[in-house]
């Protein structure tokens, strides 16, 4: 039996991983409250999602690029995430300070579930449809609501990011 001797792998492949990882746990959370939960979210709720569907692809794709050692590709990527996420980060807090009434959150905020519409079901549709408001928290735990969590994963994926982009462009230049 022969054994393969790996290189380890440089820092930032484990700050990528380690963001990959966080950011995977928080959209399976999200979606857990969803679907498990019985919680319905918000248009900025679904909106706050599009980071994270976005960044996992290439956060992952980072990984491998990093891994195949084409450090500058994996950098650029690294810092393509870290940017959805900072722009994540701002829609969470615009959402957040919605929902504690520090300004007014968007007009056209209704709710995350569509209606399936014909002639005869459009009454009872319209009679159940919960709408959901972007200016009330769902739920709050420890005090800090979906979107006051969101700001914190989604804070914590874009420092780690960028770390990971920094390593791998150091790491680009010494090799």
């Amino acid at each position: 039996m022969a054994f393969v001797q790996r290189r380890a792998r440089g820092t930032d492949y484990q700050l990528g991983a380690l963001a990959l990882c966080i950011a995977i746990f928080t959209i399976l959370t999200a979606l857990g409250f969803q679907y498990l939960g019985g919680y319905v979210p918000c248009m900025l709720c679904l909106i706050e999602r599009y980071a994270y569907y976005a960044g996992v692809p290439v956060l992952f794709v980072a990984l491998v690029l990093s891994e195949g050692g084409y450090c500058r590709s994996a950098s650029a990527l690294f810092v393509l995430a870290a940017l959805a996420f900072m722009a994540n980060a701002g829609l969470g807090i615009y959402h957040a300070g919605a929902e504690w009434k520090f300004w007014p959150g968007p007009a056209t905020c209704g709710g995350g579930e569509s209606l399936t519409t014909s002639a005869g079901n459009l009454l009872n549709n319209i009679q159940n449809i919960k709408v959901i408001k972007c200016d009330e928290a769902a739920l709050r735990f420890l005090g800090i609501s979906f979107a006051g969590w969101n700001v914190i994963a989604s804070a914590l994926i874009m420092a780690i990011s960028f770390g990971a982009a920094r390593a791998a462009y150091r790491r680009s230049r010494s090799a």
